[in-house]
């Protein structure tokens, strides 16, 4: 009875358009206040542990870099790079659009900031070389969905803070999951392409392969740093989040500068000689080769007994291999343009002290700037919303276990014989009904309470459980009414909303079908996060 009173409460409160957070922490205080035994001094207890927990730390650093990253410049490097990679297939273009969304999904690990970032320049790409303008929404509506499923993933982090399981474990686990779910959204392209006839790009060979890398190289390097040095064991998840923000900001104003003072300054300008381009490039791998052994290095050896390079031996490497891939790049530009290596070298330096002189000059003006403090004040309206939510949310999750409802209702199945399975079918198609009314971040905070004491005791693994219920989330916002990922796509395209749903309905589908896929086999999930950190020890 208790359940069913307050389940009503905060029903009636999302039905009066009262939003998600306030319905959970107001649903809880009216709960106890007129019908539990609690006192109301647990209320503030609560909210105290709520703003105490480490793991909630990483949230607004990670939507930090997210609204960094979410940049012009850095999708459009990112669909340069996928169309160089599989333009050339039939349908390549919008197997590329899925492609972009996949990688721009691990630097911002938001889905509406994917569908515009990436969905602005793809839909019009592929509209260019005859592509309906339906088929390419309904493709980025779906691709974009990837945001929330590839780590580093806010709703991941907003699970595991729910439910108290490693952030670590989550981001590992979304990983096979996240690259199924792109490439069978690739493989249904491929098949309509076929049907259709639709056009394939040029191969452009691997000159644009790798230009096309290079270009993108800083953005996907935020990748690496992420989960490389929370699994070599540099940093926990919170700071890696951190660093994350931090080197998000550094790319965006100084090395891709897409923001900032130094906007649309290039690193090197028309006027260079070719002398100075070829020095300066050169220079550019050599510098960008170390950076990269240094760090990846470091994460290798940093959690290692058997390896004790010390980091001048590691410097003193990659010092050498860069001087050699300098070399070899000023003897290819020597040989084109009959100038000598020395000459290379000389004009590429004056290119270097321009450029570290803007850096210099334009230092504190493009950290404290317009555009910056504008990227920041978003960030931080979106992270006072998802906090604010999961304050309350952990209000409600203290209510429930109060009243043990968890434990009732899991009573309750084990006697009517639910088996795993069959429980987890019933989650699915409660998560689906919800998506459809809620936002993906709400609808999580407040399931997952009820649905983890019930997971656990039928032996489901947690971070199975948590791939599920972010997959439903997924599919929630290409579903109406509430289906976000619609209405940003309807925005960017100018199509009514009932036109984006049957555009993306055939997609949906294949979301449909990886969903069974992954309720069926947990192994998609768990085996990456049991092989790299071994069995969760839970304590609880």
């Amino acid at each position: 009875m208790e359940a069913l009173i307050l389940f009503i409460l905060v029903l009636t409160l999302l039905f009066l358009g009262i939003p998600v957070g306030i319905s959970l922490g107001l649903s809880s205080i009216l709960f106890i206040t007129l019908f539990s035994h609690d006192s109301l001094s647990s209320v503030a207890i609560s909210l105290f542990g709520a703003g105490q927990h480490y793991t909630l730390l990483a949230i607004p650093f990670f939507v930090l870099a997210s609204s960094f990253m979410s940049t012009g410049g850095v999708a459009k490097r990112l669909i340069t790079f996928a169309i160089a990679s599989v333009g050339h297939f039939q349908g390549g273009l919008a197997m590329a659009s899925v492609l972009s969304c996949m990688m721009f999904a691990a630097l911002s690990g938001s889905s509406p900031a994917t569908v515009v970032a990436i969905g602005t320049i793809a839909i019009a790409g592929m509209r260019q070389v005859g592509y309906s303008k339906e088929f390419a929404a309904g493709i980025i509506a779906n691709a974009g969905t990837l945001g929330i499923l590839i780590p580093p993933s806010i709703v991941m982090v907003v699970y595991a803070a729910a439910t108290d399981v490693s952030v670590g474990r989550m981001f590992l686990a979304g990983v096979i999951p996240g690259f199924l779910a792109g490439g069978m959204l690739m493989l249904a392209i491929y098949i309509v392409a076929k049907v259709k006839k639709l056009p394939a790009e040029d191969w452009k060979g691997f000159t644009a392969l790798f230009n096309g890398a290079k270009e993108a190289s800083w953005g996907l390097f935020l990748i690496v740093i992420i989960m490389g040095g929370i699994y070599g064991g540099v940093f926990t998840p919170t700071e890696a989040a951190v660093v994350a923000a931090v080197y998000s900001i550094f790319v965006a104003l100084f090395v891709y500068r897409d923001m900032g003072p130094l906007k649309e300054t290039p690193w090197v300008m028309e006027s260079d000689s070719a002398e100075a381009r070829a020095g300066f490039n050169g220079s550019v791998y050599a510098v960008s080769f170390f950076l990269f052994w240094m760090i990846i290095s470091f994460f290798a050896t940093a959690n290692s007994e058997t390896i004790t390079a010390s980091a001048s031996q590691r410097a003193l490497v990659g010092i050498i291999i860069g001087l050699i891939i300098m070399a070899i790049s000023y003897m290819q530009q020597s040989k084109k343009q009959n100038i000598s290596i020395l000459t290379c070298f000389l004009s590429g330096m004056s290119v270097w002290r321009r450029n570290l002189w803007l850096l210099v000059k334009q230092f504190f003006p493009a950290l404290f700037g317009s555009e910056t403090r504008k990227t920041i004040l978003d960030g931080t309206k979106t992270t006072v919303m998802l906090m604010f939510i999961i304050a309350n949310a952990l209000l409600f999750a203290h209510t429930l276990s109060a009243e043990r409802i968890p434990q009732e209702v899991t009573e309750w199945m084990l006697s009517v014989g639910f088996n795993w399975f069959t429980f987890l079918i019933i989650v699915n198609i409660l998560l689906h009904i919800g998506g459809q009314c809620m936002e993906p971040s709400g609808l999580l905070v407040l399931v997952a309470p009820v649905v983890f004491p019930i997971a656990m005791e039928l032996g489901i693994d947690p971070i199975h459980l948590g791939i599920i219920m972010v997959v439903n989330m997924e599919i929630g916002m290409i579903t109406p009414p509430l289906g976000l990922n619609l209405f940003v796509t309807s925005g960017i395209t100018g199509m009514s909303l009932a036109k984006v749903v049957r555009a993306a309905l055939p997609f949906v589908m294949v979301l449909f079908l990886f969903l069974i896929i992954v309720t069926s086999l947990p192994s998609l999930s768990t085996f990456l996060p049991s092989s790299i950190l071994g069995p969760e020890i839970r304590t609880q």
